[in-house]
C-alpha cells in the first residue's frame, strides 16, 4: 500500500459529504495529530482556495495543505540519503541513520523495530519492519529527536548526598503574581511554582485579624491571603511534580500568639508530611540528610530557639506533662529588648528576616543555653519592635535553621551544618567579585539562599548564573516575572527529571576545592560545541503581520563561568515564519561545561534597532543531544508553543 492510498483512507470519511472549509481542514489536521499554528494553516488554506475562488477545498487541496505543513524538505533530504528508493527505509538503513547521524551507537534491530512500531502510521509498511517518509517525519518531530537528552528527563543523579550538595529550585515572594508594591497576592503563585517543581517557597507572614496570620508583602498595597489557605494549597500540590523535600522559607513578622497559630496550622494541615524532629531521632548532627532520605517531607526554614535536643525534649512524650505543668514554655519572654533597625531595612523583607533577634524562653528549669547576650548599643535609627519567636514554631525547625550571616570566617568557626544563611544579591555579588574562594568554601558546607534586592519594585530578577557558579544552593527568583533569568532557572531545573534538585559539580562539593569561576585552572574540561542551525518550522508570526509572516533570526547564547559567556546571531530570513532556512554553523569552546547553559532565542527583526521575541528554549549544555535535533520553543511565560520548533544538527567532543 503506498502513502497515497493510506492518506485517502485516513481522510475520505471527512469528505463524504463533499468538500470542507477552513474549520473542517483544521479539525482534520487535529484528528491526524498534526500540530499546527492557525495563522499558518489559514494562510496556506487561503492561498489554496484563491486558485479556484471559494472557501472550500477538495481532497487534493487538503493533501497539498498537509504536505506544505508536514513534508519538510530538510527531512526529505535526510530520508532520501538513506532510503534506497526514496519511498521506504528498511530497518537496516534506519539503524545506519541512527548510528551515523544520531550518534546512537547502541542501535540494534530491536531499537529500529521499536521506533517503527511507535511512529510508522501505515500498517503494511509497519508489518514489513520498514519506515515510510510519514513515519520518518513523525520520528523526527518526536521527543526522541528533541535536543534535550531523554535520559536527563528522568532522575538519574545520585540523590543520597547531603542537601547542601544540590542546586535547589527556589522562589522569592512566591505569593506575588505581579509586582511587589501593588500586585495581587494569590494562591496561584504557590500552585504554579509547585507545579514547576520549585522546592523552596517563601511565605511572608504577618498578624491578621481574628488571630489568623496572613501572607502578603508587608508595608505595601499587595492583597492579603490567609496563611491557612496557603498551607492547604501547599499540602495539596507539594509533591505533585517532585517527591523530594519541600522547604518553606518563613519570612516571619508575626507576634508569638499568631506564630502559635502558624505552628498549629502547619501541624494539623500537613500532618505526617511535616518534618518536626530529626530522622532517626539523632540530635548530634555532623552532616545534613539527603534528598532521598527526606522524600515527601516538608521542612520549615525559620529562626530557632536553642538546640534541636531541647526541642525534642519539649515535644517528646516524657516531657509533655512537665511542660503543661509549668505552662511557661509556649512563648519566648515578653518585654525582651528590641533591636534597632532602620525603616529602609524593614522594607527589604529579607534584611529584616536576617536580623530578627532570637528570644529564648526563660522557663523555671532555666535550661542550659537560655541566656541571651546583652542588647546591641542603641543607634539613632528609628526603633521598630521585632517579633519574638514562639517555641511551638521554633520546634518545627530541624535541618533548615535561618541564621544571620556575619562573615565566612565566623561561619567556618561557629556555624552548624543545619544552619543556613540568606544573603542579598548586592552583597552576594561583592563576595563573588572579591572573595569567590571563601564563598565557594562556604557553600560546600552550608545551604546559602540568595534573594533579589528589595528595590526591585517590579519584581525584576537578577542573573542566577553568577551565584550557581559559586555553588549557592537556593538562588531565589521571582517566578512571576518572565525573562531570560527565569528561562535560565527553568532550563537548569529541566535536568534530573525536573525534580527541583540538581547535584552540584564535584568541584563545588569538595570542601578542599580551589575552583573559582574566574580561575577554573585544573577543573577545566574543554568542550568544543558545533551547532548547525538548519531551519525553523511554524514559528509564531510577528505581531505586526496581518498574515503569517515574520523576519526571524536566532540568537544562541552560552551562560556559565565568565570566560564561557558567549552570544552568536544568525542572519535574518525575510518574510518567512512558516519554514525559514538558515543552514549556518556556530562554534563554541566551553571550559566548564558542567556549569554552562545554552539558550536559543528566536526574534522577529522589526527594525534595525528593535527585535520582537517569538520564542526560546534554554537547557544545560550537558543535556544536549547530538545529531539532528528539534528544538521546542516556549513563550515568555515558559509555555510550550505546540507547533513551533527549530531544527539543528548538534555535535561536540
Amino acid at each position: 500500500m503506498d502513502e497515497n492510498r493510506w492518506f485517502w483512507s485516513v481522510i475520505q470519511n471527512d469528505f463524504k459529504t463533499g468538500n470542507i472549509d477552513l474549520e473542517g481542514c483544521m479539525r482534520l489536521l487535529e484528528k491526524m495529530q498534526i500540530p499546527f499554528d492557525e495563522a499558518h494553516v489559514t494562510h496556506i488554506f487561503k492561498k489554496t482556495v484563491d486558485k479556484h475562488s471559494g472557501h472550500i477545498i477538495s481532497m487534493e487541496d487538503f493533501k497539498a495543505i498537509y504536505r506544505a505543513i508536514v513534508h519538510r524538505s530538510e527531512f526529505q533530504e535526510l530520508f532520501r540519503a538513506y532510503s534506497p528508493d526514496g519511498k521506504i527505509l528498511p530497518d537496516s538503513q534506519l539503524i545506519k541513520f541512527l548510528v551515523k547521524e544520531q550518534f546512537y551507537t547502541e542501535a540494534t534491530e530491536a531499537t529500529a523495530f521499536e521506533l517503527i512500531s511507535k511512529y510508522e502510521p501505515i500498517d503494511e509498511v509497519r508489518k514489513k519492519k520498514q519506515m515510510s517518509f510519514e513515519g520518518f517525519v513523525r520520528y523526527m518531530n518526536s521527543d526522541e529527536c528533541s535536543i534535550f537528552k531523554s535520559q536527563h528527563k528522568t532522575i538519574y543523579q545520585d540523590m543520597n548526598q547531603p542537601l547542601c550538595d544540590y542546586f535547589i529550585s527556589s522562589s522569592h515572594n512566591t505569593y506575588l503574581i505581579a509586582d511587589q508594591l501593588m500586585g495581587p497576592s494569590h494562591l496561584w503563585g504557590y500552585t504554579s511554582a509547585l507545579l514547576k517543581g520549585c522546592r523552596c517557597l517563601e511565605i511572608d507572614c504577618w498578624d491578621g485579624s481574628n488571630n489568623e496570620p496572613v501572607v502578603y508583602h508587608g508595608h505595601t498595597l499587595t492583597s492579603k491571603i490567609p496563611f491557612r489557605s496557603v498551607i492547604h494549597v501547599i499540602d495539596k500540590y507539594a509533591f505533585m511534580s517532585s517527591a523530594y523535600p519541600l522547604v518553606l522559607s518563613l519570612e516571619n513578622h508575626c507576634s508569638p500568639k499568631q506564630q502559635e497559630v502558624m505552628a498549629n496550622c502547619l501541624k494539623s494541615i500537613l500532618g505526617d508530611k511535616l518534618l518536626s524532629s530529626p530522622l532517626g531521632g539523632e540530635t548530634e548532627m555532623t552532616r545534613l540528610p539527603s534528598p532521598e532520605a527526606l522524600k515527601f517531607k516538608v521542612l520549615i526554614k525559620n529562626k530557632k530557639v536553642g538546640t534541636i535536643e531541647e526541642g525534642m525534649l519539649r515535644t517528646g512524650d516524657t516531657t509533655a506533662a512537665e511542660a503543661t505543668d509549668t505552662g511557661a514554655e509556649t512563648v519566648a519572654e515578653t518585654g525582651a529588648e528590641t533591636e534597632d533597625i532602620s525603616e529602609s531595612e524593614l522594607l527589604s523583607d529579607e534584611e529584616t528576616d536576617d536580623t530578627t533577634p532570637i528570644y529564648r524562653s526563660k522557663s523555671p528549669s532555666k535550661r542550659k543555653g537560655d541566656r541571651r547576650t546583652s542588647s546591641p548599643p542603641p543607634s539613632k535609627k528609628s526603633k521598630v519592635k521585632k517579633p519574638k519567636i514562639a517555641i511551638a514554631l521554633s520546634d518545627l525547625v530541624v535541618y533548615t535553621k535561618s541564621s544571620k550571616f556575619v562573615s565566612f570566617e565566623h561561619s567556618l568557626e561557629n556555624q552548624k551544618c543545619y544552619e543556613n544563611n540568606s544573603i542579598g544579591e548586592a552583597k552576594a555579588r561583592k563576595f563573588v567579585k572579591h572573595s569567590a574562594k571563601e564563598f565557594i568554601s562556604h557553600t560546600t558546607r552550608f545551604i546559602t539562599r540568595i534573594y533579589p534586592r528589595g528595590t526591585r519594585m517590579t519584581s525584576s530578577n537578577y542573573n542566577p548564573q553568577e551565584f550557581w557558579n559559586v555553588g549557592c544552593q537556593m538562588v531565589a527568583l521571582n517566578f512571576q516575572t518572565p525573562g531570560t533569568q527565569m528561562e535560565l532557572q527553568d532550563g537548569k531545573f529541566l535536568d534530573n527529571g525536573g525534580c527541583g534538585y540538581v547535584l552540584k559539580p564535584e568541584f563545588l562539593r569538595d570542601r578542599n576545592t580551589t575552583f573559582t569561576p574566574k580561575n577554573v585552572g585544573a577543573y577545566s574540561k574543554p568542550m568544543s560545541l558545533s551547532i548547525r542551525l538548519i531551519s525553523g518550522h511554524q514559528l509564531p508570526p510577528s505581531s505586526l503581520s496581518k498574515t503569517n509572516k515574520a523576519d526571524p533570526l536566532v540568537q544562541i547564547e552560552i551562560y556559565g563561568v565568565p570566560e564561557d559567556q558567549a552570544k552568536k546571531k544568525s542572519s535574518v530570513v525575510k518574510s518567512n515564519a512558516l519554514c525559514p532556512k538558515w543552514n549556518e554553523t556556530f562554534s563554541f569552546n566551553i571550559q566548564v561545561p558542567e556549569l554552562a547553559m545554552i539558550r536559543f532565542c528566536v526574534e522577529d527583526e522589526v527594525s534595525l534597532v528593535n527585535n520582537e521575541f517569538l520564542g526560546q528554549y534554554t537547557l544545560p549544555v550537558l543535556s544536549l543531544n547530538t545529531g539532528y535535533r528539534n528544538i521546542p520553543l516556549l513563550t515568555r511565560e515558559g509555555i510550550k508553543i505546540e507547533s513551533a520548533s527549530l531544527f539543528a544538527h548538534i555535535w561536540y567532543y
